[in-house]
């Protein structure tokens, strides 16, 4: 399985992008940075993004991505929980900022819907995709993707603390999580569902403590000027549990 992070961080600018995850070229994970990070030729290779949940940094792509599928006179499925569609077409698909995709043109629509539940697998793209609940603001859902191998990745998407049920359904080889913040905005991250170094240390021990062992921990959604200021704290939590964190960036690619 190859995971290609086209968007690592919490926002944009020339040198880092929201949030999108590419797994083998076909299956992507939100939407942060999808579309500017691929080509023609590789948006038009894409079988599948699935959305985890309705902020705009996992979602806006979608409206540059269908537009771009319509001129390539292509289609492509989208999966995403219930609340996701409609914000999704009340405010960026909705006929007055873009074209709603899901119904253009009337006689082949650009994307086809798939609505996920929590907890319920779905085969996309040729996985197992197991969405599962995570800690965040809005109804978040994490990814647990199983390649045809058995090969097995989770990423979190947007989470705060409290991920103990969790752990309980995923036994990834890497563990793509969430964090943003550094530990002076603990606080504020705890409100609004995000981790910090301290929080992601929790969390770790008790996978630890609940699974027997700890993946390989990529992080990823910094705010990208708080970034040295994360790195220096993670490096206490490395030596605290032993383990090495790798920092995701744009264009990284990990293979499991």
């Amino acid at each position: 399985m190859k995971i290609r992070f086209l968007g690592a961080h919490s926002t944009t600018s020339a040198r880092t992008g929201c949030t999108s995850i590419l797994i083998d070229d076909i299956l992507a994970v939100d939407a942060g940075a999808l579309a500017g990070s691929l080509s023609f030729e590789e948006q038009a290779r894409l079988q599948a993004v699935l959305l985890t949940h309705q902020h705009y940094d996992h979602l806006r792509d979608i409206p540059t991505l269908g537009m771009n599928l319509f001129l390539l006179k292509q289609t492509l499925t989208l999966y995403m929980p219930q609340p996701v569609y409609e914000l999704l077409t009340a405010h960026l698909l909705n006929d007055v900022l873009y074209p709603d995709y899901f119904k253009r043109p009337p006689e082949k629509p650009i994307f086809k819907l798939v609505i996920i539940e929590a907890g319920k697998s779905e085969n996309i793209a040729g996985y197992e995709v197991l969405p599962v609940p995570v800690k965040h603001a809005v109804p978040t859902v994490g990814c647990r993707i199983t390649a045809a191998d058995g090969k097995q990745v989770f990423i979190t998407s947007d989470t705060g603390p409290g991920l103990a049920e969790c752990w309980q359904q995923v036994s990834p080889q890497i563990l793509v999580i969430e964090l943003t913040s550094p530990d002076k905005d603990k606080e504020a991250s705890i409100q609004h569902g995000h981790l910090t170094p301290s929080l992601l240390q929790k969390e770790l021990e008790s996978f630890r403590e609940i699974k027997g062992y700890l993946p390989q921990v990529v992080v990823m959604h910094l705010n990208p000027l708080d970034e040295n200021e994360i790195k220096a704290e993670i490096s206490g939590v490395e030596k605290a549990l032993k383990i090495k964190i790798r920092f995701a960036r744009e264009g990284m690619i990990i293979n499991v």
